[in-house]
């Protein structure tokens, strides 16, 4: 059960095994995308189909004959990679219960953009976790984990890429243990102290918004955390402080340029462009103007002047 090429990677992955049958997959509906409203086919159902695999595409995952369908399957597990909160008439059918596989190390980051707020609050480490789900989501019993090192510059897109590898590699094994009854599970741990695990709400646009009244290390964090997709924005001011525009920075470098709240907010050294933060200044190496392509800063300053131009700097 799922939707996005995350999942449809591990489709694959559990496709190529000798050890497991897949009896169908279950996927969201097709949609209308793209500029042409075109009808769309999920990844999963791509997938899916080209190697002949019955497809179900609920609307409704309470819907009697949908779980009619599913009891004939007669399936011993199901598996969830990147979907919809199952009902329990659904999680609680098979045999052998059903299991999801979480982009992070449980009981951290639950929710749905882990791998985004992971970079975002400067982790240092992530991983992966398969669990039997339950009633309170991202909470079930943990089956396995497997770690991987976030490095400074990591963006989100590379990191998604080898999670991804490192998911398939992991619900696979999972699946075998469950099969050969060889797996144990555990608990997830929960702080006994008052410090909050660090969570993993839905990010939107207005989330996107740069603070630049923070140091630049958490800023550069920030716009890792959210590059490519969806990408931390700000407004560029004219001389009057009107917003002129919008633009997505895609990726940055930490510099040791010292900056103050006297400093200029934008400064242009040979084909550069650096960001006052709140300590000292970062350095925007790739953009996105706002209904343009994405573009290296010296493409930008090529066809485009930042003269008397500013940031405008979001209040907290």
């Amino acid at each position: 059960m799922g939707t996005p090429e995350f999942a449809s990677h591990i489709l694959k992955k559990l496709i190529g095994s000798d050890e497991i049958d897949i009896l169908a997959v279950v996927t969201a509906p097709d949609r209308q995308a793209g500029r042409g409203r075109k009808i769309r086919k999920s990844d999963v159902k791509e997938c899916a189909e080209s190697n002949q695999i019955k497809v179900l595409q609920p609307t409704n995952l309470k819907d009697p004959s949908f779980n009619c369908e599913l009891e004939r399957l007669g399936a011993d597990l199901f598996v969830v990679v990147a979907f919809r909160m199952l009902p329990e008439m659904v999680w609680s059918m098979p045999a052998k219960g059903t299991i999801n596989l979480h982009a992070s190390l449980l009981p951290n980051y639950r929710g749905a953009a882990p791998i985004n707020w992971a970079i975002i609050n400067g982790e240092t480490e992530t991983g992966v976790t398969t669990f039997f789900i339950e009633k309170q989501i991202d909470t079930g019993e943990i089956l396995e984990q497997r770690k991987t090192v976030i490095d400074p510059n990591e963006t989100v897109g590379g990191l998604y890429n080898r999670l991804m590898e490192l998911g398939a590699t992991t619900t696979l094994s999972t699946i075998v243990a469950i099969k050969n009854d060889t797996i144990e599970s555990f608990p997830q741990e929960i702080p006994k102290t008052d410090q909050r695990l660090p969570s993993a709400p839905k990010i939107f646009k207005d989330d996107c918004q740069i603070s630049f009244n923070q140091e630049a290390k958490q800023v550069h964090n920030f716009c890792r955390g959210l590059s490519p997709y969806p990408g931390a924005w700000f407004q560029l001011l004219d001389d009057s402080s009107r917003v002129i525009k919008e633009m997505k920075v895609l990726l940055t470098l930490l510099t040791d340029r010292k900056a103050n709240s006297n400093s200029k907010s934008i400064l242009i050294e040979n084909g550069q462009i650096f960001l006052r933060c709140a300590d000292r200044y970062i350095e925007v190496v790739g953009l996105q103007p706002e209904g343009k392509r994405r573009m290296s800063s010296s493409e930008f300053l090529a066809g485009n002047s930042l003269d008397g131009q500013s940031i405008n700097v979001k209040q907290e």
